[in-house]
């Protein structure tokens, strides 16, 4: 299922007469404030599924800093957008997970806590990229009247 997803959401189109390929991430991007959460929003859950799995918790917190990179960059109008063409976040944290999980490793209650913490650091950023921008827009908004 994971897999999956993350095809939808970073290859699953490709420009024709290219190998240029990307999914509908840039494209819910362009919602303004829900489509910039989805993205992140899938990697808490595979961050989560990746710590069931026993993947190490250096891997787990390359998988937290690739989702806060799309994150912080994908709420940057225009910018966020095309950088979601290139930046695979989901693919490539599907990836860390398929390679790193340990089977027959269970996790331990240290390594839930870690990742609630890094996911709420995670929603806590995206939140505050949004904030930021709303703020940042009824600042602009407010001159310009």
């Amino acid at each position: 299922m994971l897999r999956r997803w993350a095809r939808i959401f970073d290859s699953q189109f490709r420009i024709p007469g290219t190998n240029i390929r990307f999914g509908i991430d840039p494209i819910i991007g362009l919602v303004p404030g829900v489509g910039d959460l989805a993205s992140p929003i899938l990697s808490m859950f595979m961050v989560w599924h990746g710590a069931r799995l026993g993947v190490p918790k250096i891997v787990l917190a390359r998988m937290v800093l690739n989702a806060l990179i799309d994150a912080v960059t994908g709420v940057i109008p225009v910018f966020g957008d095309l950088f979601d063409f290139g930046w695979k976040a989901t693919a490539w944290n599907l990836a860390l997970l398929e390679r790193h999980a340990m089977p027959g490793q269970r996790a331990t209650s240290f390594d839930y806590v870690f990742v609630i913490l890094c996911c709420a650091v995670l929603a806590a950023a995206a939140l505050l990229a949004l904030v930021l921008l709303v703020w940042l827009g009824d600042s602009i908004g407010g001159r310009l009247v």
